[in-house]
């Protein structure tokens, strides 16, 4: 079952989201957006493991005070692109 199937999970996978350093909250929103429109053409299990490991990349940069540029790069499309073919 992935986050997008349960709206327990998905509640819990935003709260998660809240948790994050403001900066990081609003990459993860553009990067969210930017994955349920591309996305659309890939199942909802690919789009849902993407926003895990974008969480999970989050809460790591996070943890070590990283800006989040230093995360994504700073092409944050081509890294929303990567994650989808991850």
């Amino acid at each position: 079952m992935n986050i997008l199937d349960s709206k327990a999970q998905w509640r819990a996978h935003m709260a998660a989201v809240h948790a994050l350093p403001a900066d990081y909250q609003k990459v993860y929103k553009l990067i969210q957006n930017y994955l349920f429109k591309a996305g659309v053409s890939r199942s909802q299990a690919a789009t849902a493991t993407a926003l895990s490991t974008l969480l999970e990349l989050f809460q790591a940069g996070a943890a070590r005070q990283a800006d989040v540029l230093a995360v994504t790069g700073d092409d944050v499309a081509a890294f929303a692109d990567g994650l989808l073919q991850a």
